[in-house]
């Protein structure tokens, strides 16, 4: 497996997998891997001859007071654990080798962003939406493989793809959660496991969703009431959003029916006296 640091040295690789007529498939990746990422590489490797998987935790995704400095970082831990997988080649760059000096390019997709996520943290999609541009750019993949726990982010990334016609096919990946039901994330690292019952009130939620709408429960505020309740009832626990959207425009729906995604975000208290953000969503009736 090779690990290649400069953006040159990704472009030159990949240039000669090209040659000898390979395909490439990219995992992004901010590290810090859990099974979650690696059952990513494992379908990649399914779709492609060779799997990249780019590791960069991105500066430009994090707005003041979020948790940069505070994301879990270990680089020979995540090594010895990708070594294992059907991977050919690791991209680690530096921020300064992504972001070199005067930069100052931006890519937007512009409604996608406002909704979820985007009305709390208004730089991280500009952010997401950059520096997945320059991955595609820089590895040259025929297939990217996201995982569908950032739901809005592979949302953003499909019509990012299509609006601007790079050739590169976006794969989503089913969540895969622990034992209990949590959504597996490299910030769960930071969770204080003394409060674990907070965090486990995301998963309940989607099960008590789809619990209510089994029984007919279907108008959307009184399911986000009950929602809510139910994740205010954990201690240690604060909303940031939680959105019943159609799965394609991410707009607010007003009854539940087949294409409606249940999306969470939730404050949960951590190490340290620190507070962890978590997400997770998932469809409400079969599909």
């Amino acid at each position: 497996m090779d690990i290649l640091r400069s953006p040159e040295e990704m472009q030159a690789w990949s240039r000669a997998r090209t040659r000898e007529n390979k395909t490439i498939a990219l995992v992004p990746t901010m590290g810090f891997f859990h099974e979650g990422h690696l059952s990513l590489m494992r379908r990649a490797a399914e779709l492609a001859d060779t799997v990249v998987v780019s590791l960069f935790v991105n500066p430009t995704q994090f707005g003041p007071n979020e948790d940069l400095d505070r994301y879990p970082r270990d680089f020979e831990r995540d090594m010895a654990l990708v070594r294992q997988e059907p991977v050919s080649a690791v991209f680690a760059p530096t921020p300064e080798q992504m972001y070199g000096q005067g930069f100052q390019t931006e890519v937007r997709v512009l409604q996608l962003a406002t909704h979820l996520c985007g009305r709390s943290r208004p730089v991280h999609f500009a952010g997401v939406a950059t520096v997945v541009t320059k991955l595609f750019n820089i590895v040259r993949p025929d297939t990217a493989v996201f995982g569908e726990k950032d739901f809005q982010q592979l949302a953003l990334i499909r019509r990012l793809v299509a609006d601007l016609n790079i050739p590169v096919r976006i794969v989503g990946h089913p969540i895969v959660r622990e034992a209990d039901g949590l959504a597996m994330s490299s910030r769960n690292a930071n969770l204080n496991p003394a409060n674990r019952a907070a965090a486990l009130s995301l998963s309940s939620a989607l099960r008590l969703a789809r619990a209510e709408a089994a029984r007919d429960v279907r108008d959307a505020a009184e399911l986000t009431r009950t929602l809510t309740s139910h994740i205010l009832s954990h201690a240690g626990t604060a909303i940031d959003y939680v959105s019943l959207v159609d799965c394609d425009s991410l707009e607010a729906v007003a009854a539940v029916d087949e294409r409606t995604v249940l999306a969470l975000a939730v404050h949960v208290d951590g190490k340290a006296g620190n507070r962890v953000r978590l997400i997770d969503n998932g469809f409400i009736l079969p599909r």
